[in-house]
């Protein structure tokens, strides 16, 4: 148990590319915390599915007379933002929770916050941004009205994923402002390399000894941050 295989993102045996992360909630995060996480999780693959709407969506918009640049776009989003928004927001917010990590959580609400502002222009729907948003879905109905129910789904989406980030936000702050978390934390965390060295905070994979291998350890203050809600 020494060794953790990579299992993340789940990839065939047959490729040469391997997994870049471990991922297990169930050993890493603390009990209290994993219903979040695994929330959290899910909220990053509904906003991946609404992207790969959202290139289906702005196809439609394409074949009813719009901009082949919208498609183009959306493709790009797909590609970029899917892996990356596991990568800087999900992966920090995993982390923070794992290891008590101050640093990671202030990542997580640096980065989130923009991914929040981002997610809004998406439901907006500003033409030539390649998001069939709300502005560009109720514009095309004079057009095209098949295009536009098209988009419409994407439109839906986008909003409820905007909706959800926002409560996720919300949620994240509290907890960690609620169990002592501040920015101070999170400097000390990275003027003393604390951030870097999460073997040693996670505690998660011991030794192998006579007695078989152990389960995680998690330091007695990994983590407090209160729970009250049920999101």
């Amino acid at each position: 148990m020494t060794d953790r295989v990579n299992n993340f993102p789940p990839l065939p045996q047959f490729l040469r590319i391997k997994p870049c992360f471990y991922q297990n909630v169930e050993e890493e995060i603390p009990a209290p915390h994993r219903q979040l996480v695994r929330k959290v999780y899910k909220l990053w693959i509904l906003y991946s599915v609404t992207l790969c709407v959202n290139v289906v969506s702005c196809i439609a918009w394409w074949a009813g007379g719009g901009s082949a640049t919208n498609f183009g776009l959306s493709l790009l989003w797909l590609l970029l933002f899917s892996p990356c928004s596991y990568t800087c927001w999900f992966r920090p917010l995993y982390k923070a929770f794992r290891a008590d990590s101050s640093f990671n959580f202030m990542a997580f609400f640096f980065i989130f916050f923009f991914q929040c502002v981002l997610a809004l222009i998406q439901t907006v729907g500003i033409s030539g941004w390649g998001a069939c948003g709300w502005i560009a879905t109720v514009m095309f109905f004079s057009y095209s009205i098949g295009s536009a129910v098209v988009m419409l789904f994407s439109a839906l989406l986008f909003t409820v994923v905007t909706v959800l980030m926002g409560l996720v936000l919300i949620r994240v702050h509290r907890m960690y402002r609620g169990g002592g978390g501040s920015f101070e934390r999170a400097q000390e965390e990275w003027s003393t390399g604390l951030w870097k060295s999460a073997p040693v905070r996670e505690a998660g994979f011991n030794a192998v000894t006579e007695t078989g291998p152990s389960l995680p350890q998690y330091p007695a203050a990994v983590p407090s941050y209160p729970d009250n809600g049920p999101w």
